[in-house]
């Protein structure tokens, strides 16, 4: 259940819930490197002039809140430098943080995330397929935003699950420029009014790559500018842990009801395409001591070629004897050769690939 709580203690950390009060005295109450992901929608300092209306004179419902209002670039930076600070602590040695903002604010979160130690991967453009339009005609249509991946410092190890994001974009690697249309329709909030219950919602297919991409199953996710819970809602889907902080009651009251709707995805549906490398790694020598291969037994190659398994897990045909990978690499006159695809075995008179067996004993290791 979603609970809303005041500052907790050091000793705990309070996942899926909605902590109420300043992010930055609300970070610095939680453990250290503890956090595996933030996502941050920080105030965007618009420094709006008046009111804002369309060619028809009806008022736009622009971004005017409290919230975003700064009293000069430089307090603007104190605040930025100081919850990227509680932030960096927060988050554990291999994890990162997600930053979007618009050409206001994010040039600005850029260079200081840079001096706080952090280490850029990447600047995501999303790119707003139903862009509001520039009312009053003197500069282009705003039509997008940036958002700024980066891993707590060089050097750092991160996730990067490039194979579930190339499978969500038809197999095609996936690039920086996002398009995805804003938050409209059903999925944007209203208040009792009928109004935006925030103003600046952000779509909830835009956490879901963000996420998918760099989060995995039972990851922390924290979202110190937790508005109306987008962060939260895609991570209780997508069977990730979170932590939200919201300092105004309105956005918690409609975070909470939001998040108490949600429902996470079954365990297999949370699981996504990994590349061969972030596998279980299979020694060969374990399939023959697992039986499934005998000491003894031949194994063929594509073009007929003969070795033997060795009680070892070793194989010996010819002239040569070494690993699946060097006995094939030999045999084919080959600098190096992948073992696994390039053997196969006979059982009931069909030849099998050997990888068939690997993939058997990977798949009773994730069960």
């Amino acid at each position: 259940m979603t609970k809303t709580k005041t500052t907790p203690s050091a000793q705990a950390l309070p996942l899926n819930t909605i902590l109420d009060g300043d992010c930055i005295e609300v970070m610095n109450g939680l453990p250290a490197n503890s956090v595996d992901l933030i996502f941050a929608d920080p105030p965007y300092n618009l420094q709006l002039r008046g009111d804002l209306h369309r060619p028809d004179n009806s008022q736009v419902d622009a971004v005017d809140d409290h919230w975003d209002q700064f009293a000069s670039f430089e307090a603007y930076d104190r605040f930025t430098q100081d919850w990227l600070k509680a932030a960096r602590r927060l988050l554990k040695p291999n994890g990162a943080i997600w930053v979007i903002g618009s050409y206001h604010n994010i040039f600005r979160v850029g260079a200081a995330l840079q001096n706080a130690g952090y280490w850029i991967l990447n600047d995501v453009i999303w790119r707003k397929s139903n862009p509001m339009p520039n009312f009053r005609g003197k500069r282009f249509t705003n039509a997008h935003e940036t958002m700024i991946w980066a891993s707590k410092e060089e050097g750092a190890k991160y996730t990067f699950n490039y194979e579930a994001l190339k499978a969500l974009n038809e197999g095609v690697q996936m690039r920086s420029d996002w398009v995805i249309p804003l938050c409209t329709g059903h999925e944007r909030l209203k208040d009792e009014k009928g109004d935006k219950a925030h103003p600046t919602q952000k779509p909830e297919a835009l956490l879901h790559r963000v996420l998918v991409g760099s989060t995995n199953p039972g990851d922390v996710v924290l979202d110190p500018f937790f508005g109306t819970g987008t962060t939260g809602a895609v991570a209780k889907m997508l069977g990730r842990d979170w932590i939200g902080i919201e300092r105004e009651e309105a956005y918690r009251k409609a975070a909470t009801a939001r998040l108490a709707k949600v429902r996470k995805f079954d365990r297999e549906a949370l699981q996504v395409s990994a590349s061969k490398r972030a596998e279980p790694r299979v020694p060969f020598g374990q399939l023959v001591e697992r039986g499934m291969l005998r000491p003894g037994e031949a194994l063929y190659s594509p073009r007929g070629k003969i070795a033997k398994v060795r009680a070892d897990g070793t194989l010996i045909g010819e002239d040569v004897k070494g690993s699946i990978h060097q006995v094939g690499a030999h045999l084919e006159g080959a600098p190096s050769c992948n073992g696994w695809t390039y053997w196969c075995f006979k059982r009931d008179g069909k030849t099998v690939p050997i990888d068939v067996l690997r993939q058997q004993i990977r798949a009773e290791m994730q069960a």
